[in-house]
């Protein structure tokens, strides 16, 4: 029986993890890389590496993160419980049938195409309502279309922009903006477009995907491109 018991609630655990990589899809996160973070969340592992900071740095994500160390831990107890003490008179299996059931039929309505809507909609507008723009990810404040980009060029020293003003590198055609340039501990903003690109510099650019690439393909291609997210 405390097999049985083990069984039923490593299903309801699965399906735990699957609402909750389901959820961290809808706030915009790749689904491989959301089944990963839930397992690491849940199993208390620690959920390092830079992906760590989508969960940290967003509410929403924040809020199911929560929500899944709390039912590791919990969890982690009740199968300890069950395994040290076999409780065989007390497992309660029919109500661990029905526990598995609300679990699935929960995780079956979240996966249809209604439900899934409602969340995104619901998901956004509560972002917008209840927290600043500074709180929130650079993505859900910069990224309005779907070709929308931010991120940061490095410039090698066989950069063909070396020695070219800001001014010359983007054209008014291109849907691209330049924000700032790191050269080493300065930023600078101030007068940007007049400045003289250097060897070491970083420009953080953000605009149109494709014109972002097209402008710099030759400094993206030699690996020196980083996406902000």
């Amino acid at each position: 029986m405390e097999i049985v018991f083990i069984l039923i609630y490593m299903a309801i655990i699965g399906f735990i993890i699957e609402i909750a990589t389901f959820l961290l899809q809808l706030t915009g996160i790749d689904k491989k890389v959301s089944r990963y973070q839930s397992i690491s969340m849940l199993t208390n592992t620690g959920f390092t590496t830079d992906e760590a900071k989508l969960i940290a740095d967003h509410p929403v994500r924040r809020k199911i993160s929560a929500f899944l160390i709390l039912f590791g831990a919990f969890s982690l107890a009740v199968l300890i419980s069950v395994l040290s003490n076999y409780l065989s008179d007390d497992l309660r299996l029919p109500r661990m049938f029905i526990i598995l059931l609300v679990v699935a039929l929960v995780f079956l309505l979240l996966k249809t195409k209604m439900i899934t809507t409602i969340l995104q909609k619901k998901l956004k507008g509560n972002l917008e309502e209840h927290f600043e723009m500074d709180e929130l990810p650079i993505k859900d404040v910069l990224y309005l279309k779907d070709n929308d980009f931010l991120t940061k060029i490095s410039i090698s020293k066989d950069s063909s922009l070396i020695g070219k003003r800001s001014v010359e590198v983007i054209k008014d055609d291109e849907d691209i903006f330049l924000l700032c340039i790191e050269r080493g501990e300065e930023v600078i903003r101030k007068y940007l477009y007049e400045e003289t690109i250097k060897e070491g510099d970083v420009l953080f650019v953000y605009g149109n995907r494709h014109d972002i690439k097209r402008r710099f393909a030759d400094e993206i291609k030699g690996g020196n491109q980083q996406t902000a997210g």
